[in-house]
């Protein structure tokens, strides 16, 4: 396993972390959930929050300007999974589902920063690390931090692109010394998942389940795709903020971004809805098992929390995250498709991670 350099100190990239259920200890490995499985910590934050975030400006004038919308969902029988990908997508399976609200868009700094205020909220990524979730590391090497991605160089590619930095939280996406003001419709990044649920509970609403977030994903469809054409970016035309170009030392922009778009930049899908697939990865309810299983077929809520597990997370609980991300490109991870899936570390935020709300019918 790697090892992660953290304040230039070498440890073991395992520790033992309190997972969702604080009575409950779990090995937990920095996560493989992005596509990547190794993660190195850097100890010059500054430097870190630098590298590899090209600029591109974007006109957020473009994108959605009606921020905090739902849009009903009415109660679907519809094919979930997919037998060709990947294999922890399968089997392909019919599904039937209640009716729902869903949040139109991930959920934005803004919105993020009005229950912060209203709460006193602090997330994951701003507490002080527990030393007994880090044994072997030296106390004062711990500090408060999140997962930043950092595009390499094209003479480092085959080094790590994920650095646990210190000083990195929703405030500061891309190093202590950034910020989200004026980006209060970005979606809010670098929230674990508990922060997700806690900002769900505050709202009124839950997170949604895989299922749901799938049938929306699909826009109406059963295709690899949720758009016309079997192509990501049919006749040159992308539907997605996704990686273009040879990840991840070049992102060429054809679907002008680099790294985060606003809320709401590309078109919404049938139901109304925009960015299900591609800009950030989102969190659901679902605990991640590599598969689905065919007889959880009504309103479906997945495995167990003893009955997941990941081969690449050693084995510990983990939730699934849709939709893919702004770092999700054909040559490395070709999760842009409603039916993709990945498990995730509940502990740990990223750059690449947000969530949105659903509310049920009753």
């Amino acid at each position: 396993m790697e090892h992660v350099r953290i304040m230039n100190k070498p440890v073991h990239a395992g520790r033992v972390s309190k997972g969702v259920n604080s009575d409950r200890h779990s090995l937990l490995v920095v996560p493989a959930f992005f596509c990547v499985i190794s993660s190195v910590l850097i100890s010059n934050v500054l430097d870190a929050a630098e590298l590899g975030h090209e600029v591109l400006v974007t006109d957020s004038n473009n994108c959605l300007q009606e921020i905090g919308s739902q849009v009903r969902i009415d109660g679907a029988t519809f094919v979930m999974g997919d037998n060709y990908t990947y294999r922890e997508e399968g089997p392909a399976h019919e599904v039937t589902l209640s009716s729902f609200w869903i949040d139109t868009h991930e959920v934005t700094n803004g919105q993020f920063a009005e229950f912060v205020a209203d709460t006193g909220y602090v997330t994951v990524a701003e507490r002080q690390p527990n030393p007994a979730d880090w044994p072997g590391v030296p106390v004062e090497s711990l500090v408060p931090g999140s997962t930043l991605f950092t595009s390499p160089d094209s003479s480092s590619a085959g080094s790590s692109w994920w650095s646990y930095v210190g000083g990195v939280n929703w405030r500061h996406p891309k190093g202590p010394m950034s910020s989200v003001e004026g980006k209060d419709n970005y979606p809010v990044v670098h929230v674990a998942w508990e922060d997700a649920q806690a900002y769900a509970n505050w709202a009124g609403r839950q997170l949604p389940t895989e299922a749901q977030f799938e049938l929306v994903a699909r826009n109406k469809r059963n295709s690899t795709y949720p758009w016309n054409g079997d192509q990501l970016a049919p006749n040159g035309h992308h539907h997605a903020n996704t990686w273009q170009g040879n990840f991840p030392v070049e992102n060429t922009a054809d679907d002008d971004h680099v790294g985060l778009a606003p809320v709401g930049c590309f078109k919404p899908n049938d139901f109304g809805a925009y960015d299900l697939i591609g800009n950030v990865w989102e969190w659901t309810t679902d605990w991640y098992a590599p598969g689905h299983s065919p007889v959880d077929n009504l309103n479906p809520d997945g495995p167990t929390e003893d009955q997941s597990y990941d081969y690449a997370n050693a084995g510990f609980p983990v939730k699934v995250i849709k939709g893919g991300s702004y770092l999700c490109a054909p040559n490395y991870c070709m999760r842009y498709r409603p039916a993709a899936r990945q498990a995730a570390d509940t502990g740990l935020g990223t750059s690449h991670i947000g969530f949105r709300t659903v509310k049920a019918i009753r």
